[in-house]
């Protein structure tokens, strides 16, 4: 954990910067909810932990690992309250938002823990699950008032509805501006050729044609997709819907796309231009905002699942891209410390982890490496969330732990490897694995200067494989810092 050694000059906070174009209406829509929060916890404490990254970080895996580890006491060394015997009793309840789903952890758990062991199914929406936990705290004083008891409410949501919250702050004409421009800068802009051949045929100031708009968001999300493709692997992909629509698919509320017009256009009424706008306004209005007020703001802790692995792997245009990602991220948070006012009218978010997920895919030996290279890429963002009184975190992560570790011996040279059973189709020194046989994987080596991730040269240098899930060794998953990662998001509760 580190904390802020100076005190720069951010202006507001946050989700503040973001909220530029909100309302009072909206300012006590936030008071209502922590209202609401205050009351409910009266009786029986609550904690809101946000779980979010960006796609294939790892989100259901942890939050299955957190609720599987809780329920079933397993031994967690670096979580003191569970270390020390004093949580007595862990179980799962209803949910107290009706309007959410359930998180499927008894589905989640049942696909790891089948005969076929497979990973869980990525998430696509919001949900949410309450874990309540009873437990002895540590001071004498304490023990002797009351039942000591807490609800932990886990919200899980994709870290692309994240991103849109800076949308709150910009125009449609501010957002197509920037948004085009960063098209046409490498390796955007090879990317983005069919998007930009069509986007050279619109008229901004034309009357409005709906075959038009449809076509151009038709064209612009398959740039998005392309974009987040495993070659290139860029993470900064607003509008985050576009790419997980869920039950917006074919609404008009995606029927938009950036149009090339400067950031201070006028766009007269009846033109395309007016009508992406208006479409743009509406997303902002009725998909980003509710998310913002009715769930991110409410939240007390909050991880971010990072995967920079795959980042890496990609080259340094994709790290500078995920850099940008994780900036906009915590620009978004409501971050700092909270008061008896802050409980009663809004929280906010006051310990934040950025944990690199997949560390069970390296050697122990390059886990610092990799913990300094997501630090880097957070630095300016996490100093602006210090000022403003929040706790970080940096983490290499592996919730489920699907490999071991062996020195293996080759041309007299001795490779720190990983172990473990290759899901089917993976191909490895031109071997194609059945998902049955275990293999020692030499990764690569992370560098020891965390700047050349951003410089680039590494590019074919690392190699990262996908396991299948571990068998399970009686009531435990293996893991890499999981106990470690509760004991900063939750310990100080359980006092």
């Amino acid at each position: 954990m580190r904390k802020a050694a100076y005190a720069p000059n951010y202006g507001a906070n946050l989700g503040h910067d973001a909220l530029k174009r909100t309302s009072f209406f909206d300012s006590a829509r936030i008071a209502a909810g922590g209202l609401k929060d205050f009351a409910s916890g009266l009786g029986t404490p609550s904690l809101r932990l946000g779980v979010t990254g960006l796609a294939r970080s790892g989100k259901t895996v942890f939050i299955t690992a957190l609720v599987h580890a809780l329920l079933n006491q397993t031994r967690l060394p670096l979580f003191d309250a569970q270390a020390q015997g004093r949580i007595t009793r862990a179980y799962l309840e209803p949910q107290p938002d009706d309007d959410l789903p359930r998180f499927a952890y008894e589905d989640h758990l049942a696909r790891l823990t089948a005969d076929d062991r497979q990973w869980p199914e990525s998430t696509r929406r919001l949900s949410q699950l309450r874990l309540t936990v009873d437990y002895t705290p540590q001071g004498f004083i304490a023990r002797r008032f009351g039942r000591h008891r807490l609800h932990v409410d886990i919200v899980d949501y994709p870290g692309e509805w994240l991103l849109d919250l800076p949308l709150l702050g910009l125009s449609y004409e501010q957002w197509s501006a920037e948004t085009v421009a960063a098209s046409r800068l490498a390796p955007r802009q090879a990317l983005a050729r069919d998007w930009h051949s069509f986007l050279a045929t619109l008229d901004p100031l034309a009357p409005a044609d709906e075959q038009h708009a449809v076509k151009a968001a038709e064209l612009f999300t398959s740039y998005l997709a392309r974009c987040r493709g495993g070659d290139v692997s860029l993470s900064a992909l607003p509008p985050g819907r576009f790419l997980m629509p869920g039950d917006l698919a074919g609404s008009p509320l995606l029927t938009f796309a950036p149009l090339d017009v400067a950031a201070d256009a006028d766009l007269p009424r009846g033109s395309l231009g007016a009508l992406m706008a208006r479409r743009y306004d509406s997303y902002a209005a009725k998909v980003v905002k509710p998310f913002f007020f009715g769930h991110f703001a409410r939240l007390d802790c909050q991880i971010v699942l990072v995967d920079a692995l795959t980042a890496l792997n990609a080259g340094a245009d994709a790290m500078r891209d995920l850099q940008k990602a994780l900036g906009d991220v915590l620009q978004a948070f409501r971050q700092g410390s909270n008061s008896w006012a802050s409980a009663m009218f809004g929280r906010r978010i006051e310990r934040i982890v950025f944990a690199a997920a997949k560390a069970d895919l390296i050697h122990h030996t390059s886990h610092d490496r990799l913990e300094a290279i997501l630090d880097l890429i957070v630095k300016d963002a996490a100093a602006r969330a210090e000022y403003f009184g929040a706790d970080i975190d940096i983490a290499g992560l592996a919730a489920i732990r699907a490999t071991r570790e062996a020195t293996v011996k080759q041309k007299g040279e001795e490779l720190a490897c990983i172990v473990g059973i290759p899901q089917q189709g993976e191909t490895i020194g031109g071997q194609v694995f059945n998902g049955e046989t275990e293999a020692a994987i030499f990764p690569g080596d992370l560098p020891a200067d965390p700047q050349e991730a951003l410089r680039g040269g590494l590019e074919g240098a690392l190699h990262f494989v996908k396991f299948r899930p571990p068998l399970t060794v009686g009531k435990s998953f293996p893991h890499i810092r999981l106990d470690r990662t509760l004991e900063f998001l939750l310990g100080d509760r359980f006092q």
